[in-house]
């Protein structure tokens, strides 16, 4: 059991080492000045095939895992947006909304490559182009799960009608419930964060490489997100005595804080692994090189 805590340090160090507090802070303004842009690309692509309505349950989907004393506030705001005539052709307001929303990633990138001790040798403009890929696959995604979550009560009646036509003792099988619905929005979180640590930083990591900080990342957001809310419960009115009408803000800001410290936590664990493993494999090589070196030498005794 000493190696896990023996980790753990050595990762927090890396993570003060790299600033990744202000590096945290950047995130969580870049992601809240993103999130409201990104809600009108979303919404765009999901009105190009006429499922408007699968934009907000895509939003709901996602916010079933925040605490609901930040998810609630949020969420007013966003369906307050979704009806207020975003979901059009797409214009140049809504090519601007994924130029802003890929700043997210970009900060992301920021944090990531310091992590994995690497640098972007990429011309800005690429990556930044990359981002707004990243933006339109990441809203796709969301819309096409979500398709499956609302589709699915349909389905699974459809199925159990059949069924108990023929195994009447079926009846007793449960309905469709909320399982699906974290099911759902777990998938989509843990295939972010593949995505995210695998293609965004510089370089390419195997999915392998990254499982050890993803595991980390999602168990810390867990607790995370249990303590803050049980912190609102506890104590209703802090933000409001200390920021007054920017307590929704700051409430959702300092939640966002705390998640992206997290996230750069679990990328320096990766990256210390990493490390790890890249001086094993220098090791190796240079006792490769050496032994060889040495079996070309001639003994004294030929």
């Amino acid at each position: 059991m000493g190696r896990i805590p023996n980790i753990a340090w050595l990762s927090f160090q890396r993570f003060t080492q790299h600033d990744a507090w202000a590096i945290a802070s950047h995130i969580a303004l870049s992601l809240l000045m993103a999130l409201f842009p990104f809600l009108i690309v979303l919404t765009a692509l999901a009105s190009l095939v006429g499922q408007t309505v699968l934009a907000g349950e895509a939003i709901d989907l996602v916010l079933d895992g925040w605490p609901k004393e930040v998810a609630q506030p949020i969420a007013q705001e966003i369906h307050a947006i979704l009806t207020g005539g975003h979901g059009g052709v797409i214009t140049f307001g809504v090519v601007f909304a994924m130029f802003f929303s890929s700043g997210g990633i970009e900060s992301l990138r920021v944090g990531l490559n310091r992590a994995y001790d690497v640098r972007e040798k990429r011309p800005w403009w690429l990556t930044r182009l990359e981002s707004i890929g990243y933006v339109i696959g990441g809203a796709v995604l969301m819309l096409a799960v979500t398709f499956l979550v609302v589709l699915g009560p349909t389905v699974w009646g459809f199925i159990m009608v059949n069924l108990t036509r023929y195994f009447p003792s079926l009846v007793e099988l449960p309905q469709w419930n909320a399982g699906p619905r974290l099911a759902a929005a777990t998938v989509i979180v843990v295939v972010a964060l593949f995505v995210v640590h695998m293609l965004i930083p510089a370089g390419r990591r195997s999915a392998w490489t990254v499982i050890p900080g993803i595991i980390v990342t999602l168990l810390l957001w867990l607790c995370a997100g249990l303590a803050f809310g049980w912190y609102l419960d506890l104590f209703p009115g802090a933000y409001s005595s200390t920021y007054g009408g920017l307590a929704t803000a700051m409430m959702v800001l300092v939640f966002l804080y705390t998640l992206a410290a997290i996230f750069l936590f679990g990328g320096e664990v990766n990256g210390l692994l990493q490390a790890v493993r890249n001086s094993r494999n220098a090791a190796i090589i240079e006792g490769e090189r050496i032994r060889a070196k040495r079996s070309a030498i001639p003994s004294e005794e030929s």
